[in-house]
């Protein structure tokens, strides 16, 4: 039986195929020096990546090398990233590049400027896309971890500064194994599924690896998509991961994104207070101004006809009635606002909590309504108006009333 023939084209084709179905062979790191650096008038840029004993042909194309900061030269040492290929009308084998980073660079670091790179092609991180935060949120939701004190920081700098809104925990691990899609959907679900005015993704401080979840394009993509304006507070100020970039807004901690997140009441009180001032002093402005006009007239007509007097009268008693009347008006309005500045006052939890009362937080963060919620043995924290106390339910105790 005679042996069977390839076609040269056949060949090369599968062996292009059998390259780029390898796994270990595509989106790949490869170190070398910069040799044969070649630019073509397309904009592709070829090169050769070689070692001590080996050399392997690369090309750079200009759809990938367009944003590329690290410029090649001669001689250089770099890292790259991409896949294994065939030409197959030469039957070469070639590295097709996607991104560039000189070496010496960490790979967590590389990494991280190779996705951040393909992301802003994209337009994710683009500023004209950034939304403003609304003025006086009502529904703040917090995509974090439970267990931590960031949620607890962030209830407490919104308990103190905007009591008016109300706190939406949608709990989620923050670094480990399969965090990132668990971040993503938490961000999805509490948009969908508790209508947020806006949105604050936070994680406290760790290392470069306990922040990756946040370098993820699930969670950068949810973050992208998200329906209301975001606030990444994830790490310290000095840490920067590619959520901060895609979010409306970066805070440095968890605690300062809660004090961007609203106004603060006080803030709120003494604006109120200098719109009633204003209010004051427009009444009284106009009141006096239609005083003027009408003794300006009443004193025409009292030149222009032999009897005014009765008229004058008039026009006085009802200059005296408006005057009164615009007063009442004034005061009725002082007492709405002061009314209203009283109910947010009174509104503040730590109102309450001042007379000698505290909030039993569950372990979800969430408040204890009721002592069938608490069960003997279960650890949970008094929330009192000086601070947060951790304490663990001992037994019940009948007859006991507040």
């Amino acid at each position: 039986m005679p042996p069977e023939v390839y076609p040269v084209h056949q060949v090369t084709r599968y062996l292009r195929e059998l390259l780029e179905s390898n796994r270990h062979l595509t989106e790949i790191w490869v170190a070398g020096e910069v040799s044969n650096l070649t630019r073509a008038s397309s904009g592709h840029i070829y090169f050769t990546l070689k070692d001590a004993t080996s050399a392997l042909r690369c090309a750079f194309f200009r759809n990938r090398n367009l944003g590329q900061r690290t410029q090649l030269e001669e001689g250089m040492s770099v890292v790259v990233y991409g896949s294994l290929s065939v030409y197959e009308q030469r039957g070469e084998l070639s590295f097709i590049v996607d991104f560039v980073q000189p070496e010496g660079t960490g790979a967590l670091a590389a990494e991280f400027e190779r996705r951040k790179a393909a992301l802003e092609a994209e337009g994710l991180f683009a500023p004209e896309r950034k939304r403003p935060l609304p003025r006086f949120p009502q529904r703040i939701g917090v995509v974090t971890s439970p267990t931590g004190a960031v949620f607890h920081d962030i209830a407490d700098v919104l308990g103190r500064r905007w009591p008016l809104g109300t706190l939406l925990l949608q709990p989620t691990p923050v670094q480990g194994e399969g965090s990132a899609l668990s971040i993503a959907e938490a961000i999805r679900v509490i948009a969908r599924d508790q209508s947020p005015d806006v949105v604050i993704v936070a994680r406290g401080g760790g290392a470069a690896e306990d922040l990756w979840a946040f370098n993820e394009e699930p969670v950068v993509r949810a973050i992208f998509g998200c329906p209301v304006p975001v606030i990444s507070a994830v790490g310290h100020e000095t840490d920067t991961t590619l959520a901060d970039l895609v979010a409306d807004l970066r805070a440095p901690t968890p605690s300062a994104a809660a004090e961007l997140v609203a106004p603060d009441r006080f803030d709120v009180e003494r604006a109120i207070a200098a719109f009633q001032r204003h209010a004051e002093l427009q009444i009284i402005r106009t009141a006096a101004d239609a005083r003027d006009a009408i003794e300006h007239h009443a004193a025409v007509l009292s030149r222009s006809l032999p009897d005014v007097a009765s008229i004058r009268s008039r026009l006085r008693d009802r200059a005296g009635a408006l005057s009164r009347t615009v007063t009442l008006t004034h005061m009725r309005s002082r007492e709405r606002t002061e009314a209203l500045a009283a109910r947010v006052r009174a509104l503040s939890p730590l109102a309450t909590l001042e007379r000698g009362y505290a909030l039993v937080l569950r372990a979800d963060g969430a408040a204890a309504t009721s002592a069938a919620e608490l069960a003997t043995g279960q650890h949970v924290a008094l929330r009192m108006h000086d601070g947060t106390r951790a304490a663990r339910i001992e037994a019940d105790q009948p007859g006991v009333t507040p």
